[in-house]
């Protein structure tokens, strides 16, 4: 296995939009030609549209795009314009009345950052898909859906620590796989050899604190409730899969979470994993699949953290108390 850069994955395409006053943005994986996907959704509090299309039970449908987003759940109004976007240019399922784009989306809750009033809506929908249609090439850190995104705040905002969106990918032969991740976790977040990166933070913001204990410690764990949190993210594969099979290896990947976020899948978090199949495809094992699913999902969570290092002051300044 060797890394590649995300854009050689041939069926996908990426584009980003945001406001980097407002601190939120859109990041749209592009299918032009359709993909296979399957999804895994671990988390309590997930903000998510057409999700259902992916049940296993359903039809093998291929989907057109997947966004993700800030703004919670008034973020999903970014997908209108990405369907809006799709349609004019004649990407969609043919109902032989019109071509209708299947848009899955999944948002983050960065509220907290930046400014709450300021959403993601349709338009900022439409420019992230106009982006990914020309060709735009992936960028890690604090751009589209993870400009406002953050780790750590199980003690609110001020001891937290800035995330972003990031990247991986790997080739084997023909087979190649990626992974796409929004980190916008409560729990703190470990480098694959165990190294803390980011997180939670003491009161002074000078060493690291340690969310797992600091759960283990509050009397009253609805509080949790008040910080909304969300890692959303996409494994992206041109080996030939079914829609059940890319729903296994959604739920393998998840354990790409589990080696670099801690704690995760909590009630105050809204982890979603897609898996989407494209491009010219390859004969590969799911279980492998699965495996180096896994893998490439704890670098991308790296990378995002490692891409999103801010000015601590800057930082704090755009942290709503």
């Amino acid at each position: 296995m060797y890394e590649i850069p995300f854009s050689q994955l041939e069926g996908v395409s990426v584009g980003n939009a945001q406001n980097d006053d407002a601190k939120t943005g859109v990041t749209v994986l592009l299918f032009k030609d359709g993909a296979m996907a399957g999804v895994d959704i671990s988390g309590g509090g997930p903000a998510s549209r057409e999700t259902p299309v992916l049940d296993p039970t359903r039809g093998e449908i291929p989907i057109h795009a997947i966004v993700f987003s800030g703004g919670s759940a008034f973020g999903l109004a970014a997908s209108d314009g990405v369907m809006r976007c799709l349609e004019e240019h004649g990407i969609g399922f043919d109902t032989g009345f019109a071509r209708v784009p299947l848009v899955l989306q999944s948002c983050i809750y960065d509220l907290a950052y930046g400014s709450a009033a300021v959403r993601p809506d349709a338009a900022m929908g439409r420019a992230a898909c106009e982006k990914a249609l020309s060709g735009s090439r992936p960028v890690s850190g604090n751009v589209g859906a993870g400009t406002g995104a953050a780790v750590g705040k199980i003690c609110g905002m001020g001891r937290s620590t800035k995330a972003g969106i990031g990247y991986y990918a790997e080739q084997r032969g023909a087979l190649k796989m990626g992974a796409v991740v929004v980190v916008n976790a409560l729990g703190d977040i470990f480098a694959p050899d165990g190294t803390r990166i980011a997180g939670l933070l003491n009161e002074c913001r000078d060493a690291f604190a340690d969310t797992a204990e600091e759960m283990l410690r509050i009397a009253a764990p609805q509080n949790l409730f008040k910080r909304t949190n969300t890692t959303i993210g996409a494994i992206v594969t041109n080996a030939r899969f079914s829609k059940s099979q890319l729903t296994r290896i959604a739920q393998q990947a998840r354990n790409g979470y589990v080696r670099c976020i801690v704690p995760v899948g909590t009630l105050a978090d809204g982890d979603t994993i897609y898996a989407a199949s494209c491009g010219s495809p390859v004969e590969a094992d799911v279980n492998m699949a699965g495996t180096l699913a896994a893998r490439v999902m704890a670098r991308a969570i790296e990378n995002a953290v490692r891409s999103s290092r801010l000015d601590d002051a800057e930082y704090l300044t755009n942290c709503l108390k």
